[in-house]
C-alpha cells in the first residue's frame, strides 16, 4: 500500500499551522495566562487542532474524496505541531525570550549586574539596545520595525540554530532507542491512545456512547465553569484545586495538601499501569509523612530535609541509566553496526536497520556531530569545553528519563523544576570553582532545564511509534520533524516577540529568574553543597534499588519512576485524580476483568477530549477578546482551607 503519510499538502498544511500554532500559544500562556497547554503531557492544543482538521476533512470528503487528508496525513499534521508546541512551549522559549533583554534593561546600582557579569553575556545571543528592550518590555509597540528587526535577528538565528540541533540530536537519540522500547521491551506508550483513536478511518471512537457520555461530563463542568468565569451569576462548580492546611504541629509542616478532580487527568490516568498509578498516590503521601517527620523530630539543622528536588535529580539520572543498562545488548549490537563493515554485517547477521527512521551509523554520527556544534556554541559563549560535555551530558540523560517514563508511563505530568544540570554541577562543584563564563552560560540554558514539561523529544519518539502503527514512511517523517523544528524555533520567535512589542513583557518572572540566580551564585559563592550532594546520590541509588526489586519480583508494588515524579509540582497537583483513576481501574479489572476494561476505554477518552475542546475554546475566546476566561488548567485562584486537628 503506498504510503500518504508525509505528503506535500501535508508539510504545507503543517507550516501553515504552525506559526498561528505558536501565536496561540504565546497569548494563551505568556500573554492572557488563560492556559497552559504545554504543562501537561498531553497537549490540548494540538489535539483541539487535530479535531478542527477532523471535521474540515469531513467536508472536503463530501465535496470529494481526493480532496480528504488520509489519517496518516492528520498524524504526520498533529506530530509536526506537537513538536512545535513544544519549542514555544512553557518550558522552553517562553523563558528564553524574556531573559534574553532582562539583564541589561533591569540592571541597577543596588543589585550591581553591570559589574558582576555584564562582561561576560554574549552579545551574539542577547539584547542590549534600550530602545529595543524598552518597546519589548513596556509594550504598545510593534515588532515590525527596522530597529527592532535588527536588534533581534542575531538572536533569532543563533538560537533557532542551537535548537535546531538539540532537538537534530534528541531525534537520533530516539532513532537508537526505539527498536528496543518499542519492539522489545515493548512499551505501551499511552499519550498516544487518543490522536491514533480519533484518526482511524472508520472513526470508531466517534460512534461509542460511552465517548460521548464522558465527553459530556467534562465538557459540561467546563462550560458551566467557563460561563461562570464571564457571567459570574452562572453556577460555579468548584471541583478544581483546593488546599487544606493543618495549622497545628506537626502537621504544618506538610504544608499544602490539595485535593482536585481534573477530568482530562482521570481519563489519562486510566491508561496507566496499576503499578505506577499506585506508587504515584503512595510515594506522594510518602513525601508529605516525612515533611511531618522533620517537623516533629528536627533534622540536626537541615532546613531543606527532605531534600526533595535533590532525590528528584538523582532519581531520574538513576532512571535513565536504568533504561540504558536494560537496552546494553541493543546498544551493544548498534554500535558494532556502526563500525563494521558492510559486508561484514550480511555476513554475521547483525541487526538490521534498514526500516528504521535513520541509519544507525547516521543516527551516531548525527549525535557526535550534533553534540561538538552544541559544545562549539558553548565555548564561543564563554564556557569551557568540560564544562560544556559534563552539562550536556547530564542534559541528555535527564531529557531521555523523561522520554522514558512517558513511552513506558504515560503520566500526564512530569515537571522537574530547578533540578537541572546547572544545579546538580553546582550542587556537586560549587560556584566558587566554575568561572563566572559557565555560570552565566548556565543562566542562558535556563530555558531547556526549567522544568522539562514541554520538551519536545517525547513527543518525537511518539511520533515514531504513531508512524509503525499506521505505516507512516519513517524516514521521511523524520524530514518533517526536522523540518518542524527549525520552522517552530523560528515562528516561535515570531509569535513571542509579535505578542510582546503589542501587550508588553513588564518584568516577567522567567526572565528575572536566571540573572537574579546568577547574582546569587556570584555574590554568596559557595563551595560543594554536601547534604544536597548527598541526597541527590540516595535519590539515585534508591531509584536503583526500587528498580532492583521489580526486575526481582514480579510482585513488587513500588514503580521506580513515581519516586521520583512524585517529588514535582504537578504530581502535587493531580495525586488525587491519580488515585480515582487507579481505584477505578482496579475495581474494573477486578470485576469486569479485560474485556469490561476495554469496553469502557471510550469513556476515559471522552473525558479528555471533553475537557480539552471545551477547555481550548475557552483559551481561543481569551486570545480574541482580550478579556479574562476560565482556566481548566491550573487555575489562578486555589481554594485555601485551613483546618485545625
Amino acid at each position: 500500500m503506498k504510503n500518504k503519510g508525509v505528503t506535500s499538502r501535508a508539510l504545507i498544511i503543517a507550516l501553515l499551522l504552525i506559526p498561528l500554532n505558536s501565536y496561540w500559544i504565546a497569548m494563551m500562556e505568556l500573554i492572557h495566562n488563560s492556559g497552559r497547554s504545554t504543562n501537561i503531557s498531553l497537549f490540548f492544543n494540538s489535539i483541539f487542532t487535530l479535531l478542527f482538521l477532523l471535521i474540515l476533512n469531513i467536508c472536503f470528503r463530501c465535496l470529494s474524496s481526493k480532496l480528504a487528508l488520509s489519517h496518516q496525513e492528520l498524524l504526520v499534521i498533529y506530530m509536526m505541531v506537537n513538536i512545535s508546541s513544544g519549542i514555544v512551549g512553557h518550558d522552553m522559549m517562553q523563558i528564553l525570550v524574556p531573559s534574553l533583554g532582562h539583564a541589561f534593561q533591569f540592571a541597577t546600582a543596588e543589585n550591581e549586574w553591570k559589574v558582576l557579569f555584564w562582561n561576560e553575556i554574549p552579545s551574539w545571543l542577547t539584547i542590549n539596545n534600550e530602545q529595543v528592550l524598552k518597546d519589548y518590555y513596556q509594550g504598545g509597540s510593534t515588532f515590525y520595525t527596522t530597529s527592532h528587526l535588527l536588534g533581534w535577528i542575531s538572536p533569532i538565528l543563533w538560537w533557532s540554530l542551537f535548537i535546531s540541533v538539540l532537538l537534530f540530536v534528541t531525534l537520533c537519540l530516539n532513532v537508537v532507542l526505539r527498536k528496543q522500547w518499542a519492539d522489545t521491551e515493548r512499551l505501551s506508550y499511552p499519550i498516544i491512545q487518543l490522536p491514533l483513536e480519533m484518526t482511524t478511518p472508520k472513526a470508531d471512537l466517534f460512534r461509542k456512547k460511552l465517548f460521548w457520555i464522558g465527553f459530556s461530563i467534562a465538557a459540561l463542568i467546563d462550560l458551566l465553569n467557563g460561563l461562570s468565569a464571564v457571567f459570574p451569576s452562572f453556577p460555579y462548580l468548584p471541583i478544581k484545586v483546593h488546599r487544606y492546611r493543618i495549622v497545628n504541629e506537626p502537621w504544618s509542616g506538610m504544608g499544602s495538601f490539595p485535593l482536585s478532580f481534573y477530568p482530562f487527568v482521570i481519563g489519562m490516568g486510566f491508561f496507566i499501569p496499576l503499578d505506577l498509578s499506585f506508587s504515584c498516590w503512595f510515594f506522594f503521601l510518602f513525601w508529605k509523612i516525612l515533611m511531618v517527620v522533620n517537623s516533629a523530630f528536627g533534622t540536626g539543622g537541615l532546613s531543606r530535609f527532605p531534600f526533595i528536588k535533590e532525590q528528584a535529580s538523582g532519581g531520574y539520572i538513576a532512571l535513565c541509566l536504568i533504561a540504558v543498562w536494560l537496552s546494553r545488548k541493543h546498544l551493544g549490537n548498534v554500535w558494532s553496526k556502526v563500525i563494521t563493515s558492510s559486508a561484514a554485517i550480511q555476513a554475521h547477521h547483525q541487526l538490521d536497520d534498514a526500516d528504521e527512521p535513520m541509519r544507525y551509523r547516521t543516527a551516531v554520527l548525527g549525535v557526535i556531530i550534533g553534540i561538538v556544534l552544541i559544545v562549539l556554541f558553548c565555548f564561543q559563549g564563554g564556557m569551557s569545553v568540560g564544562v560544556a560535555l559534563t552539562f550536556f551530558g547530564l542534559y541528555f540523560v535527564i531529557v531521555t528519563a523523561v522520554t522514558r517514563m512517558r513511552a513506558e508511563l504515560g503520566t500526564p505530568v512530569h515537571d522537574l523544576h530547578f533540578s537541572g544540570p546547572d544545579e546538580i554541577l553546582v550542587r556537586f562543584i560549587g560556584s566558587r570553582r566554575l568561572r563566572t563564563g559557565n555560570l552565566t552560560m548556565f543562566s542562558l540554558f535556563w530555558f531547556i532545564n526549567r522544568a522539562y514539561r514541554s520538551h519536545p523529544m517525547p513527543h518525537q519518539l511518539e511520533g515514531l511509534k504513531m508512524a509503525e502503527r499506521t505505516q507512516i514512511e519513517s524516514r521521511k517523517l523524520v524530514w518533517a520533524m526536522i523540518l518542524a523544528a527549525v520552522v517552530g524555533s523560528i515562528a516561535g520567535f515570531w509569535a513571542l516577540l509579535t505578542a510582546s512589542y503589542q501587550h508588553g513583557m513588564r518584568e516577567h518572572a522567567f526572565g528575572r529568574e536566571p540573572w537574579e540566580r546568577l547574582s546569587k551564585w556570584l555574590v554568596i559563592s559557595s563551595e560543594t553543597d554536601y547534604p544536597a550532594a548527598l541526597f541527590t546520590s540516595i535519590g539515585f541509588v534508591l531509584t536503583i534499588l526500587l528498580s532492583m526489586m521489580r526486575l526481582r519480583f514480579l510482585w513488587w508494588p513500588l514503580h521506580p519512576a513515581a519516586f521520583a515524579i512524585t517529588t514535582t509540582w504537578g504530581m502535587h497537583l493531580v495525586w488525587s485524580c491519580l488515585f480515582i483513576s487507579w481505584l477505578a481501574k482496579l475495581i474494573i479489572l477486578r470485576y469486569g476483568g479485560l474485556k469490561t476494561h476495554t469496553t469502557v476505554i471510550p469513556f476515559f477518552l471522552g473525558l479528555i477530549m471533553g475537557e480539552f475542546v471545551v477547555g481550548g475554546f475557552w483559551t481561543i475566546i481569551s486570545v480574541i477578546s482580550g478579556m479574562e476566561t476560565y482556566r481548566f488548567w491550573v487555575i489562578r485562584r486555589l481554594i485555601d482551607l485551613y483546618l485545625v486537628c
